[in-house]
């Protein structure tokens, strides 16, 4: 089955908001087995909007079309593909009834152009929308199918999960085996070269499939397979998994799609260990990628950001010597991310301390280039480790690389305490 998602709105040719429905509706439909092989981004006009309708319905098995079901006169998309199919529009007597309840509860007069909110497609079956008042609409026309669906993401999001997936399964994907899926998540290593590392699976996959997916700091790959029940999956994705850990187990830190610090915080709480944090150049992400996490608060006693000299001085007790002079390492140093790591460790009495030091951008600091970063490891009874990077781009991919890079490192040696213990 091949799909065409169909974006409708002015507003995101201008740019004034992110397309994420798109990159929402290609992940969900990826994972029913539904080929997306077009987006496509149309403005509020009904010639246009009907053009685009005409050339997706000669390349795609189903068009799944979001925004415009709104009251305004621009909002046309009903319009145009009841147009398109020859379809009349009329009003859907329960969504009609939402929307009156909706403005008695509140005690508002309902201007008339809110009864568009509740218009339907000849032929068509409407989409309860129980997070808003514009009705959605699913039908099918010379092989074609079509759904429409809100523009706003907390709208479209449940209508697809509750309302146009199952038409879906029923209607359209009736002789289609379901699909399963496996996330593997990598940190430590960027995407081409894990993608060398399992070339040749890729290069020989039928079923299962392996996809890789990059985000700053970490990979992922997800595995996926058609089969009868969840049982049979597993066996063939399990399989896959293994071949696929033996390439990088160093770096494949999950099975499931969860982010390293997520693996971390429960990892620290299973084991009763304790972690601070003492930042520069981050600004506190470590901290926040941490508390972020629910039960972040059994192991994650405090972080301190300590991002001028002075603070490093008062805050973390770095001493002169270290910042500032003539023979001083200075603040962007191997030294003094040492030093940082050790001292929150000692101020917190935390079983771990880890630090971070460097110039994000966009100027040089100290002499020293973007990109230069020094993590450091702190852990009672064991030699601290610091780690030198040179990452690239800009401040705030500089910012987030370095995080990932220290909570792999946090990560690492945990992984290797376990192995101890065992």
């Amino acid at each position: 089955m091949k799909a065409e998602i169909i974006a409708v709105g002015t507003e995101l040719l201008l740019g004034q908001i992110v397309n994420t429905n798109a990159q929402y509706l290609s992940r969900e439909l990826a994972a029913m087995g539904i080929d997306v092989y077009y987006q496509t981004v149309v403005g509020d006009n009904m010639e246009r909007l009907k053009e685009a309708l005409r050339l997706s319905s000669s390349r795609a098995d189903i068009v799944i079309l979001s925004g415009g079901l709104g009251p305004t006169q621009d909002d046309l998309t009903k319009d145009a593909l009841a147009s398109l199919l020859n379809r009349s529009l009329h009003i859907d007597r329960m969504a009609m009834d939402r929307i009156e309840r909706f403005f008695q509860d509140r005690g508002v007069v309902m201007t008339e152009n809110n009864r568009r909110q509740a218009i339907a497609i000849e032929g068509g079956t409407p989409l309860p929308n129980e997070t808003g008042l514009a009705v959605g609409n699913a039908i099918t026309q010379d092989g074609t199918h079509y759904i429409v669906l809100p523009g706003p993401p907390k709208e479209l999001i449940p209508m697809f999960e509750q309302q146009a997936k199952p038409w879906l399964l029923q209607h359209v994907l009736t002789d289609e085996l379901p699909i399963y899926s496996k996330m593997l998540k990598f940190a430590g290593i960027g995407e081409s070269a894990l993608d060398e590392r399992l070339s040749d699976l890729i290069t020989e996959q039928t079923d299962p499939t392996i996809a890789l997916y990059a985000k700053d700091g970490e990979v992922t790959v997800r595995i996926s397979t058609k089969a009868a029940s969840e049982s049979e999956a597993m066996v063939r994705l399990d399989e896959l998994q293994e071949r696929i850990r033996e390439r990088g187990p160093e770096f494949m830190y999950a099975s499931e799609d969860v982010p390293i610090e997520k693996v971390i915080v429960d990892t620290m709480a299973d084991r009763g260990l304790t972690l601070s944090a003492a930042e520069s150049c981050t600004g506190g992400l470590v901290a926040e990628s941490l508390t972020s996490v629910p039960g972040s608060a059994t192991m994650f006693l405090g972080g301190i950001v300590s991002y001028t000299n002075e603070m490093k001085r008062k805050l973390v007790h770095i001493p002169q010597a270290l910042l500032e002079g003539d023979d001083a390492p200075g603040a962007v140093s191997r030294e003094v991310a040492q030093a940082l790591a050790e001292n929150v460790r000692l101020i917190t009495d935390s079983d771990f301390g880890l630090s971070v030091t460097g110039v994000a951008g966009p100027g040089y600091a100290e002499r020293k280039p973007v990109g230069l970063v020094y993590i450091g490891l702190s852990q009672r009874g064991r030699e601290t480790e610091v780690h030198e990077l040179n990452l690239q781009g800009n401040r705030e991919t500089i910012r987030l690389r370095a995080t990932k890079a220290l909570l792999y490192r946090l990560w690492r040696r945990l992984v290797s305490e376990g192995s101890e213990q065992a």
